[in-house]
């Protein structure tokens, strides 16, 4: 595999992707901080305890994730779109296990597994682009 390379890309088209990504994670975060009992129902949901500690660290992850990942530059960016791609396989992991599910509940949760191995994708993708190259400016 050769050298990574990629077309300029005009930086406020990769500020927009990098928003259009982390749409839901601010939403979520928000609504979560908005409601945190709701937040708490959620962790409760899925098991986690204690579910208040779990509910401030996933506000966390998806509020400054996302903050990091749209505003900050290099490492900053890249640390940020890491761990929302962190925390995004984890939550599918907990959120979407098809693989104990039949009928339309499996396909509907495997379609969403998928999708969010997608934004995984380009959350990898922005660490990536993000990073500083060797010679570059920090």
């Amino acid at each position: 595999m050769g050298a990574f390379t990629v077309a300029p890309l005009p930086p406020v088209v990769f500020r927009l992707a990098c928003a259009a990504l982390c749409t839901a994670y601010v939403a979520s975060g928000v609504t979560k901080l908005l409601d945190f009992d709701a937040a708490l129902g959620e962790a409760v949901h899925f098991g986690l305890q204690p579910p208040a500690l779990f509910a401030i660290g996933v506000i966390l992850t998806q509020l400054v994730g996302s903050a990091l990942t749209v505003f900050a530059s290099g490492r900053w960016q890249a640390l940020g779109a890491a761990a929302l791609a962190g925390f995004t396989i984890v939550a599918t992991l907990i959120g979407h296990p098809f693989w104990t599910m039949e009928g339309m509940d499996r396909f509907h949760n495997r379609n969403s597994f998928l999708e969010h191995i997608g934004l995984v994708g380009g959350f990898l993708l922005v660490g990536a682009l993000a990073w500083p190259r060797r010679g570059a400016a920090a």
